[in-house]
């Protein structure tokens, strides 16, 4: 029994020692996590991550692009007209009316219309103001192409498509905006939809144009109003001034918000006849990364009544009411 204890005494004072600097360790460990996590995040918080700047409208511009001259920016200064339907954007939109070229007299209500869009805005150069962070001028590339599918057709006939490309030049001071944009348009009819008839005739319709927006934000609400001059039109019976006006209503810039927008325009081709688009849903802007504005998706309910939007079908009367979905940045 005594050699017993004698031989387990040394035992259990060398498995209390080896715990005791297990513990040792561990603490020591312990303590340089805490300090790792305490200190090295914060002061990684304090020099990269900073919230980016977020207009009322949901135009959001990267925390280090703000201020200052910037080559390439990613974001815009200029917010994009909801409800304008040649804004550059994509989407894609179910909608249903009378489409005064394509319905059956039989059943003028039938008509069925698919549209999609693929449009972008590419920034070149900014340059700050000098005033709040955000401001100052703006030059980017945007392109788009629009097109109207048959969906009551068996092989879904492709109708229309625009193509427009244009360089904006946009200004931002506090509230305040302004776009001055050059930009060309040109329209194609369909393949399928050019054989249903031999007397259907095509437009060779293509032209450039320089339009100007002036737009002021009031909390939530926000109007623009403007006009453009087209040159250079084929064909040359296209009339030259369109007038162009709307309001926005936007009730937050959280993740999910209510978006409302009224987008009207005068054609001189149309005899000012007024083209009304209306557009009403939810917004939802996920969070990006610290510091960059998420992609947003806009889902609304669409209604518009006037003169066509669609290129070769620019001298028809349309109406129609539809769901979509919007990408925007």
């Amino acid at each position: 029994m005594i050699c017993w204890r004698a031989s387990a005494a040394p035992n259990v004072v060398t498995r209390s020692a080896a715990r005791n600097e297990r513990r040792h360790w561990f603490a020591v460990f312990s303590g340089v996590m805490c300090i790792t996590s305490a200190c090295i995040p914060a002061k990684a918080v304090a020099q990269n991550i900073v919230p980016e700047y977020v207009f009322r409208c949901g135009v959001a511009i990267h925390a280090n692009e703000a201020t200052g001259t910037r080559a390439l920016p990613q974001d815009e200064n200029f917010c994009p007209l909801l409800a304008d339907p040649k804004q550059a954007r994509s989407f894609v939109s179910l909608l249903g009316g009378t489409f005064e070229t394509l319905d059956d007299p039989e059943d003028p209500a039938s008509t069925t219309v698919g549209s999609v869009g693929l449009g972008d805005s590419f920034g070149l150069v900014r340059w700050g103001g000098g005033g709040r962070p955000g401001d100052g001028f703006q030059l980017s590339l945007t392109g788009a192409v629009f097109a109207q599918f048959d969906l009551g057709t068996s092989s879904i006939d492709l109708i229309n498509a625009d193509y427009l490309v244009g360089f904006p030049l946009t200004y931002r001071r506090a509230s305040t905006t302004a776009r001055l944009r050059l930009y060309h348009q040109s329209s194609h009819l369909g393949d399928e939809y050019l054989l249903r008839d031999a007397e259907i005739q095509r437009e060779n319709l293509s032209f450039e144009s320089l339009e100007l927006l002036l737009s002021q934000e009031i909390g939530a609400l926000r109007a623009y109003a403007g006009g453009e001059a087209l040159f250079r039109r084929d064909p040359d019976t296209v009339e030259r001034m369109l007038g162009h006006a709307g309001v926005e209503l936007h009730t937050g810039t959280g993740v999910v918000s209510a978006v409302t927008a009224l987008d009207v325009k005068f054609s001189q081709q149309q005899d000012y006849s007024p083209a009304w688009s209306a557009r009403a849903g939810i917004r939802i802007a996920p969070a990006g990364r610290a510091g960059h504005p998420g992609r947003r998706i806009l889902i609304m309910a669409e209604y518009y009544n006037g003169p066509s939007p669609y290129g070769q079908f620019f001298q028809d009367d349309i109406r129609y009411a539809g769901l979509g979905v919007h990408l925007m940045n």
